[in-house]
């Protein structure tokens, strides 16, 4: 099955009460239908095809379809990309259809605008004897096929395994314009609803910049380096540097106990730290995890510093840096590094390799052998990356 950027939903979360979310539908197969994107990064826009600007009408013809069914709900900032949708919708009160009942309702009248314009009937009211011709239609089809009077017949009927068998027999243009499923973000608190809303409107920015900037946003799924598998995501070209230098620092200063990153003993490392790195020939090695790192890191981000980053968080196929990283990474500053099987590393000091404790001295150790490393780092495959 094709990898999607889907991630599961929210477990317990209740989508019928009231709340703010950040949906993204994609494009069946990432078809680029919705519309082409510009190579203006001070002007960044894409421009929509007549399917596109269909989608986004749909979006924003929402509040009022849905009152219709007594749901009272507000869209806000929406974007169509040439092969996905990202949208912000908001549930006033709590409702009688849930949030994916309203997400399904907006595909499907998506879908039917686009398989009408084609001279095609809506893909989930087709009987499915459209396609019983087909020499390579296993026996339950072909079974219901002959039922075709009966409501068994529709495709709206089948499951959603027996949906797949069917739409892979049938044209592109049969089947939905959407994946079946969508990914909802929940709304934290005001500050995340402005960066839902920030995220919207730079996304045709983001695009143009990984396009017209491939060699800083360069991403793979399974690369080697040093005997150890990672996902990456930035300027591979890092890794060749000569000289590399691991910022790594306690919590609290082994003598004094104080936070570290307040020490006399910080400040000098971190003295030594901009100094390696001032002559324009050394990269900083870190994951970042504690205070002194994480300030370093940060440091390296803001400043356009050489960085290599080690995270706990996968890399999969669709995953993006937060906004700081991905400016950076348009500037060619930082490498981003997701180690494979990190909890599957020797356990420290006894305590399980799949804690944090133990993840964070394995993530360091992982810096240490970055450093050391001089070769070519290998591209294995591409597959999708998942949290071991």
């Amino acid at each position: 099955m094709m990898q999607t950027s889907y991630r599961p939903r929210n477990p317990g979360h209740d989508y019928y009460g009231s709340g703010v979310y950040l949906i993204t539908v994609v494009v069946s197969e990432r078809a680029p239908l919705l519309g082409r994107p510009g190579n203006d990064i001070k002007h960044p826009e894409v421009s929509l095809s007549p399917l596109g600007e269909k989608v986004k009408q749909m979006w924003e013809s929402i509040p009022e379809r849905q009152e219709a069914h007594g749901n009272h709900v507000a869209v806000h900032a929406c974007v169509c990309m040439p092969d996905h949708f990202h949208g912000v919708i908001e549930v006033l009160s709590p409702m009688q259809w849930s949030l994916g009942d309203i997400i399904q309702a907006f595909k499907a009248a998506c879908t039917s605008y686009w398989q009408q314009q084609q001279g095609h009937g809506h893909s989930s009211n087709r009987p499915i004897s459209a396609c019983c011709d087909n020499p390579q239609a296993p026996a339950w089809l072909l079974e219901k096929a002959r039922h075709h009077l009966n409501e068994g017949s529709l495709v709206r009927a089948l499951s959603k395994r027996q949906r797949q068998e069917y739409y892979s027999l049938v044209s592109r243009e049969q089947r939905p314009l959407f994946d079946d499923n969508y990914d909802d973000t929940v709304c934290l608190d005001q500050r995340h609803r402005e960066a839902m809303l920030a995220y919207v409107h730079d996304n045709p920015r983001r695009a143009i910049i990984r396009r017209v900037l491939p060699q800083m946003m360069q991403r793979s799924l399974h690369v080697q380096i040093g005997g150890h598998d990672y996902g990456i995501f930035g300027n591979l070209f890092l890794l060749r540097w000569p000289g590399k230098v691991q910022v790594k620092c306690h919590r609290l200063h082994p003598i004094t106990r104080e936070p570290y990153e307040n020490t006399t003993d910080y400040v000098r490392q971190h003295q030594l730290w901009v100094n390696a790195i001032m002559p324009g020939a050394t990269v900083i090695v870190t994951p970042g995890i504690s205070k002194g790192e994480l300030l370093m890191k940060n440091e390296c981000l803001k400043n356009g510093y050489p960085l290599i980053h080690i995270q706990k968080e996968p890399i999969t196929s669709y995953w993006k840096p937060e906004r700081l990283r991905f400016e950076a990474c348009a500037n060619g500053c930082p490498l981003i590094l997701a180690p494979w099987g990190l909890d599957s590393m020797a356990p420290v000091n006894g305590v399980p390799a799949n804690t944090d404790h133990s993840r964070f001295h394995n993530m360091n150790h992982l810096a240490a052998e970055i450093c050391l490393f001089n070769g070519n780092a290998t591209i294995i495959r591409d597959k999708e990356q998942t949290n071991e």
